[in-house]
């Protein structure tokens, strides 16, 4: 029995996440342990400067951020980081319902994934506007020969294959800015995914996505939220403001500069000002021998309270407009560096009178002997649940080719595994191309009917 688990933590694909954030670039290596936790092998971060409310304003700066971040990760795992599997976010990203229908030839067979795959191929080939490409078609409810509601069609009898999907774009030049900046720090994009979906996975639970649950994720640039009901996402969207947006209303409000609003929002704030005593001030240095700047704690409150409202009634805006307000039995979950915010769960609860908590990802890691104690305590914290989550996305996907080429027999050394001797993912090299993420070139029709 050890033998066995040893052996398929071996055989565990070594996957690299790269969030690109507003605040701060961060890279997690890592892969499935033997009880199907998450083994972090090694954590990067650096400065974000290049990156403005979630899309890349400055390739260079984005360049030299991701440069550090994977010398970082990769000395701490040991693992020559090669391909990487990033996420995207910005006011771009929109989404949008369709429906899709396949009549099957072969009516002596039952439905098999790759009548799921045609059918998600077809999607990608939808007309968008000028501009826009599609990043992810996800596909909800099926219906077969009109018994609709079915979840998973694989394996049963029928003709006519329908599904609702839910199809997320973005801006053409956004994603191009990205892969422009991973291919110019010498690494490869294996996939793009929507930041709301991969913090998802770190933070939520089944149970959660099944009841009706809103995910939404506090970062610097943006606030990402995902609604979803009876295990399905139901609705995407951006919102263009974050935790910069609460330290720049700090610096104009008290008249301090930057750095020590964002101390300020990090050790005093506070999203509800009724919660602070009158008499509780801040001495902020003064500028050069200037007098010190006394700062009322309160007051402070009161400035980080009305920017979170109105982050808050975007939020509860978006829940009404998804028509699923009624069906949120689990509420709201919080995540993203700006869920570290004293008494924010209460003031979204307030707004928006649904039950809220704050979603940590340590749910989803493995116990660790590699890293340091105090990197591995850190990334518990919410503020990595958008990079642990592409870390769970990307072994996902790699287990998922890997199984796939098991089942149409390709040779072993296709499928897509890595080891730690300095040989990053071995996943499709093309997969990203014009946004397509279902390569079929080297496999044919006829591979599938065995």
């Amino acid at each position: 029995m050890d033998k066995s688990n040893s052996a398929s933590v071996k055989n565990s694909p070594i996957v690299v996440g790269l969030d690109i954030g507003t605040t701060k670039i961060c890279v997690t290596v890592g892969r499935r342990s033997e009880h199907g936790k998450i083994e972090i092998l090694g954590m990067g971060k650096a400065e974000s400067a290049g990156v403005t409310r979630g899309v890349v304003s400055n390739i260079q700066k984005t360049v030299q951020g991701i440069i550090l971040a994977v010398e970082e990760a990769s000395a701490q795992s040991n693992v020559d980081v090669k391909i990487v599997n990033v996420g995207i976010a910005g006011q771009h990203i929109k989404s949008l319902q369709h429906r899709g229908i396949l009549t099957r030839k072969d009516l002596n067979t039952e439905i098999q994934r790759k009548d799921i795959d045609k059918l998600i191929e077809d999607m990608y080939k939808l007309v968008m506007p000028p501009g826009e490409e599609i990043i992810h078609v996800l596909p909800q409810e099926f219906t077969v020969d009109n018994e609709p509601g079915i979840k998973d069609p694989i394996g049963m009898a029928g003709v006519r294959l329908e599904a609702n999907f839910h199809i997320i774009s973005g801006h053409v030049s956004a994603v191009k800015n990205i892969i422009k900046c991973v291919g110019n720090a010498g690494l490869e994009t294996q996939e793009l995914i929507l930041e709301p979906l991969a913090s998802s996975e770190s933070v939520l639970s089944d149970e959660e996505k099944e009841a009706g649950v809103v995910l939404v994720d506090i970062g610097g640039g943006t606030t990402d939220l995902a609604i979803f009901h009876e295990g399905i996402i139901r609705h995407t969207a951006v919102i263009p403001f974050g935790g910069n947006s609460v330290t720049e209303d700090i610096r104009e409000g008290c008249s301090v500069m930057r750095n020590q609003a964002e101390l300020l929002k990090t050790r005093f704030g506070s999203a509800l000002a009724e919660e602070n005593k009158e008499n509780e001030i801040i001495c902020v240095p003064g500028l050069r021998g200037r007098e010190p700047k006394e700062i009322s704690v309160k007051n402070l409150a009161f400035v980080i309270q009305a920017r979170m409202e109105e982050i808050i009634e975007h939020v509860y805006y978006e829940i009404k407009s998804s028509g699923y307000e009624k069906k949120l039995i689990a509420g709201i979950v919080i995540t993203g560096g700006g869920a570290q915010l004293k008494h924010l769960p209460q003031l979204v609860e307030y707004v928006t009178g649904l039950d809220s908590r704050v979603g940590y990802p340590n749910e989803h890691l493995a116990k660790n002997d590699v890293l340091p104690k105090p990197t591995y305590d850190e990334l518990k914290s919410p503020m990595f649940a958008t990079g642990i989550g592409l870390l769970i996305k990307g072994i996902q996907k790699a287990e998922q080719i890997e199984e796939s080429s098991r089942r149409i027999g390709l040779p072993e050394e296709k499928a897509p595994v890595a080891d730690k001797s300095k040989k990053s993912l071995g996943l499709f090299e093309k997969i990203l191309q014009s946004g397509a993420k279902f390569i079929k070139d080297d496999i044919k029709d006829e591979d599938y009917i065995r």
